[in-house]
């Protein structure tokens, strides 16, 4: 643990930062359960690679971004390092941040163009990787 949930006067000065790091958190956290349970309901299996999901995802939070357990991770991390005004999480995140990347790039990626092929490429160039798009994409109904 980097911080053991002690924490320390806010660099960024008022204490709203503490109750935006609390709404980060919670905001986070429910983003990662319903992605968890969307990929085990829909997609009939888990994130894990060792147990993919046997449909591409593609209904939920995932019509607005290809990647929304990675973006509530790291709105975790965030919302960690406001609530405790501790600096080491902002790298942390930065560190997460750029694992994440690599992954999505040199794996994530190459393996679901190969597992959903034509149906993924759609996908891919409709919905952006990180930043949520404003309007649910409309492709093909929920899985």
């Amino acid at each position: 643990m980097l911080t053991r949930w002690q924490a320390a006067p806010a660099p960024w000065g008022a204490p709203a930062s503490r109750w935006l790091g609390v709404a980060l958190i919670a905001a986070g956290t429910a983003v990662v359960v319903e992605c968890f349970l969307r990929f085990a309901l829909r997609g009939l299996g888990t994130p894990a690679p060792i147990a993919p999901t046997a449909h591409l995802v593609v209904s939920g939070l995932y019509r607005h971004v290809r990647n929304p357990m990675y973006v509530g991770v790291m709105a975790a991390i965030l919302g960690q390092a406001l609530l405790l005004g501790r600096a080491v999480l902002l790298a942390y995140a930065a560190a997460a941040g750029a694992v994440f990347f690599a992954y999505v790039l040199l794996y994530e990626e190459p393996v679901l163009r190969r597992r959903f092929g034509t149906e993924y490429e759609r996908y891919r160039e409709a919905v952006p990787r990180w930043r949520p798009r404003a309007t649910p994409w409309r492709g093909p109904g929920p899985r």
